[in-house]
């Protein structure tokens, strides 16, 4: 496609035609497409097959396949325990997956997840890491978690973009009528009656992680029915209550309203908060992200992880699994006989690595839909103007009213670094109803055509910002989160996939129906507790 064509495709015909008009555009600046081995998934995909030489092979009790941030939990649990006869492989050549991280002589910066936020006393084990990590300073009265000044985030937190103008926060107030305001009021009743529900075992209906979250049959109707049927029953028509609900799914779930789970959409805003009438949890943050995390978890357990290396079959035999891994460039095959593997890659992997699924795969595994994200990070040697001196000053968090874009976050905003170079991280999620059409759109669209569309973007408010990026590049997740769509939270492919297949334990956040840190962090815990007691026992 030309260049208009590609516009009109990912932001819209008017914004193409606008930006076709214009006499000049400066050339695209330099950068690249990087990251993810899309091309070695595929040879995966097509049925790659692998002789190890019988020299080639050795003996290890545990093999956890995938440096997400679920296999980078389960060897950091391995590891704080005392067992570290155990070898992580990931293919890619930095762990972390869609929690990532990049850097330059500016700053660090995320290639995806770039917060999470304060953790509730009760979620004790992510408790546990932030005080291992410096992040928790002490408790309040409440036994609440105090967390250190200089990791919340700063303000401003959020604004909003709207016909030439910026506004604070992420729910337009501004010329919001008195139907608008009632709606909203309503809308937060809803959620406050949710927030304050608990079951006859004095279960929450939504907290972090989802395994903490009550099963009760009044929680989990909620599945069966999508995020706008349940509005629209509810009379919630306001069209900015709703761009702000929808903006909520796009940005956590990769899908639109109608495709979301109800359950799933009351998740994302009841949560993260201890009790009604009072603010969600603050988020915690750094320039890189989630990538701060994920250094973390990697630091503590890498004499026992091998990057660059990927599992390309799971051989169950008699007394384990049998693992047969080649590098990166597809050679220097290596085998592993295992006792127990913890396969923390997605399910849609397993069909293609585990030998007796390549046949007969199991049926709950086309049940698990993954959304597809472009993120751009783009490098600035100074800051777009304001528009207007009316104007929300540039905060953490940037979004875009009238676009399909999810905005952009400031890595430098959390050093306090105010003005001068900086690096903002553009999120495009591609909410297709068909998931496979959106990974095709993504891959087929090359480095120039996202660039095109991320400098289009952008241009609404910022127009000076060709002028000003030195370095644009790009990173294509084509499966970057799981899709929560109507009744899949509670049906019955989670609790399948949860299941152990002979050796083989299945860990990674897929499992839990949402793809936030916290819940690739509770099953990577929860697996990796599991497995302990065999080896503990010898």
């Amino acid at each position: 496609m030309n260049r208009r064509e590609i516009l009109a495709a990912f932001l819209g015909l008017p914004v193409a035609l606008a930006a076709c008009r214009r006499s000049e555009t400066p050339p695209l600046p330099p950068g690249e497409i990087v990251g993810t081995s899309d091309v070695f998934g595929h040879r995966l995909r097509d049925g790659l097959r692998v002789e190890v030489p019988q020299d080639a092979w050795s003996n290890i009790p545990l093999v956890i396949v995938g440096g997400g941030v679920a296999g980078l939990t389960a060897a950091w649990r391995l590891h704080n325990s005392g067992f570290k006869d155990f070898l992580l492989i990931e293919l890619e050549s930095a762990p972390g997956g869609t929690s990532r991280s990049g850097s330059n002589r500016i700053i660090s910066f995320p290639w995806g997840a770039h917060y999470i936020p304060a953790p509730m006393k009760e979620n004790t084990a992510l408790v546990s890491l932030l005080e291992e990590m410096g992040v928790i300073e002490g408790k309040d009265s409440d036994g609440q978690p105090v967390i250190g000044e200089q990791f919340l985030c700063r303000d401003p937190e959020e604004r909003v973009f709207y016909k030439g103008r910026w506004y604070e926060g992420l729910y337009l107030h501004a010329g919001a009528s008195e139907d608008d305001k009632q709606q909203l009021d309503k809308f937060n009743a809803e959620l406050y009656q949710w927030i304050s529900w608990r079951d006859a075992r004095g279960r929450r209906a939504f907290t972090l992680p989802v395994s903490a979250c009550s099963d009760d049959a009044e929680v989990t109707a909620l599945d069966r029915i999508s995020m706008a049927d349940w509005m629209n029953a509810r009379g919630l028509s306001s069209p900015r209550l709703r761009w702000w609900v929808n903006y909520a799914c796009r940005d956590d779930y990769g899908m639109e309203l109608e495709q979301t789970s109800a359950w799933a959409g009351l998740f994302y805003f009841c949560s993260r908060v201890v009790e009604p009438g009072i603010e969600s949890q603050s988020l915690i943050t750094w320039p890189e992200g989630n990538g701060r995390l994920v250094q973390h978890l990697f630091e503590k357990a890498k004499s026992n992880i091998q990057l660059d290396r990927a599992a390309v079959e799971l051989i169950p035999v008699q007394d384990g699994v049998d693992v047969i891994t080649l590098d990166r460039e597809g050679r220097n095959p290596r085998g592993f006989h295992a006792r127990r593997v913890i396969f923390a890659a997605p399910q849609f992997m397993a069909r293609y690595v585990v030998r007796p699924y390549r046949d007969t795969p199991p049926p709950h595994i086309s049940e698990f839909q993954f959304g597809s994200w472009m993120v751009a990070n783009l490098t600035l040697k100074d800051r777009p103007k304001p528009g207007s001196p009316r104007d929300f000053p540039l905060a953490w968090d940037n979004v875009l009213y009238e676009s399909p874009s999810l905005g952009y976050v400031v890595a430098t905003h959390q050093r306090g670094l105010d003005r001068g170079p900086t690096v903002l991280t553009y999120y495009y999620p591609l909410c297709d109803e068909n998931p496979r059409a959106a990974r095709t759109r993504l891959l087929e669209t090359d480095w120039r055509g996202w660039a095109e569309i991320a400098l289009t973007d952008l241009s609404r408010a910022h127009p000076d910002i060709r002028n000003l990026v030195e370095r644009l590049d790009v990173m294509r997740w084509g499966h970057a989160m799981i899709r929560p769509r109507t009744g899949f939270m509670w049906g019955q492919a989670r609790r399948e996939g949860a299941k152990p297949f002979r050796s083989i334990h299945f860990a990674h956040s897929e499992l839990s129906g949402v793809a936030l840190f916290e819940e690739a962090f509770d099953v990577g815990l929860r697996v990796a507790d599991q497995s302990l007691p065999a080896f503990i026992r010898g």
